[in-house]
């Protein structure tokens, strides 16, 4: 049994993990008997259709709009292109052409067996899961090169709304010291059901996630990480409307972290929970095969519930979300739970709690790159006060041990950083991260002691909610409001229309392909 320092009792752990897995199994069920526009979407995107129509609307989504116009959504995308193909020998690229400009009904073919399908669909499936090992070996490669920044990375963000801008302020941090740069997405975009095509120079708030902006800023990113001799990591959204699409376009491109999270989805964008939770298995098992470490959400809980009443929804949240990585084939690994620095700072011994929190965080997870968020709930525009906010912050990371710090900025709450402010922030944790590194090794917890009796607490409560969660299942616990205050009818939400349950004819042989259970 692993020995703790906070004396959390292991064996309610693992019970609350048992319970955590019931609760995803139970999704699960739901999750393998349908399907979506989005995962449709990124299976055309996987057979190599991209670009744009005259309208400029993407092809993939006139290829799904397509076939369920024509009530073939059921059968799955990889059936009707797949038979087309045996049909007109024409390819995937040149079959959405087709049906861009009216020349074809690819529901209308002459049907052939599954196996000549899945034939005839093998180069385009054989291309995308080489160039996505390809770009995964290019990591690697970096990584047993010239290496990488240690744990915790500093992470921090670039917002211009303009790539090129955007790829400025990128090197600029990563000559400053920053270990992973994150594109902020524009605003809204994870509500548009379709992916933007080609680089963007305007956004609000954000950078559109494109492919083209994902090539543009890693290849800028490669370039930077030779010249600082440190592998610099990329992360962009996949959450969202289009989950599974850009999961796979920033595989293709090599991007190196995903904020991934149905729950954010459902809670915080008001996404139908059935439509979000069959995108993100797909989703998940996208990036597990790419080596992309996914980001989850569970930070946000906090700036819509107090942090300190409500801590234990955090991990309860965690452990359902590390039980739903798992069952879509992704290492722990690669699992940066997320978790945060959010309570009050006007209470009393808040900075012992903060610490019992993410201490208790790592020694549940041990092997996840721990997603730590910094204080933003709080922030108020005193820069004076809100940097010794992030120096605690850093503080109790470096003391715990955590994966993954996205930097906090003295501006938080007044604008998004200047390269200065950026600046500030990482020179800030570098000083803390090497002044206090080992100070996590050296000092202990008073038993029966403030911080000890926190985690305790914690946990129990977690247990206690997630084992009520387990009679009534995840999807009525988002109906009741029991994570972040925020209640989700089950058949509300944006998307309930883009779901659809499989019929006896649908294929999708990346999944157990990208799981490593078979190959084509």
């Amino acid at each position: 049994m692993q020995k703790s320092k906070l004396g959390i009792d292991f064996t309610k752990v693992e019970r609350a993990r048992s319970v955590a897995r019931n609760i995803a199994l139970d999704v699960q069920v739901f999750v393998d008997k349908y399907t979506t526009v989005a995962v449709e979407r990124t299976l055309c995107r996987l057979l190599g259709i991209d670009g744009i129509n005259k309208d400029e609307a993407p092809l993939p989504n006139i290829v799904i709009d397509h076939i369920r116009k024509n009530n073939g959504l059921s059968e799955g995308v990889m059936f009707w292109l797949g038979n087309a193909v045996i049909e007109t020998g024409l390819s995937p690229q040149q079959l959405a052409e087709r049906i861009d400009t009216g020349q074809m009904d690819i529901t209308r073919l002459k049907i052939h067996p599954t196996e000549a399908i899945l034939s005839a669909l093998k180069p385009w499936i054989d291309a995308s899961l080489n160039r996505i090992s390809e770009r995964r070996e290019r990591r690697e490669k970096y990584l047993s090169t010239i290496g990488e920044g240690t744990r915790p990375y500093i992470y921090v963000i670039v917002a211009t709304g303009n790539i090129y801008e955007d790829v400025i302020q990128a090197q600029a941090a990563a000559r400053q010291g920053a270990d992973i740069i994150a594109v902020i997405r524009t605003t809204g975009q994870s509500l548009l059901d379709y992916v933007p095509f080609g680089a963007t120079t305007e956004g609000f708030g954000g950078t559109y996630a494109t492919q083209e902006n994902f090539r543009i800023m890693r290849t800028a990113l490669d370039e930077v990480s030779e010249e600082v001799d440190r592998y610099i990591r990329l992360c962009n959204y996949c959450s969202g409307l289009c989950m599974p699409e850009i999961a796979v376009m920033g595989a293709l491109e090599g991007l190196d972290v995903m904020l991934n999270d149905a729950l954010y989805g459902i809670l915080f964008r008001d996404i139908n929970m059935q439509r979000t939770l069959v995108d993100q298995y797909f989703s998940r098992i996208i990036n597990g095969y790419a080596g992309v470490i996914i980001n989850t959400g569970e930070d946000n809980y906090l700036t819509t519930a107090d942090g300190f009443d409500e801590a234990h929804t955090v991990l309860a949240s965690d452990l359902i979300n590390e039980q739903l990585a798992l069952l879509a084939g992704l290492p722990e690994e690669q699992m940066g739970l997320g978790h945060a620095f959010e309570l009050n700072p006007e209470l009393e011994n808040g900075f012992l709690y903060e610490l019992a929190q993410a201490q208790m965080t790592r020694e549940i997870f041990p092997k996840a790159p721990l997603k730590y968020m910094p204080p933003t709930k709080f922030m108020t525009g005193n820069i004076f006060r809100g940097h010794i906010q992030d120096a605690l912050f850093n503080a109790v990371s470096i003391w715990t041990g955590q994966g993954i710090q996205l930097l906090g900025m003295l501006t938080e709450a007044i604008h998004t950083p200047f390269m200065s402010d950026r600046y500030l922030s990482i020179e800030n944790a570098r000083y803390i991260f090497s002044n206090m590194k080992n100070i996590g090794d050296e000092v202990e917890f008073r038993e029966d002691g403030i911080i000890r009796n926190r985690a305790k607490f914690v946990v129990e409560r977690a247990l206690s909610l997630l084992e009520n969660m387990e009679k009534e299942g995840l999807f009525t616990a988002l109906e009741k409001g029991l994570f972040a205050d925020v209640k989700r009818p089950r058949n509300g939400g944006k998307g309930l229309d883009g779901v659809a349950r499989k019929e006896k004819n649908y294929i999708n042989p990346f999944i157990e392909i990208m799981k490593g259970g078979s190959s084509l």
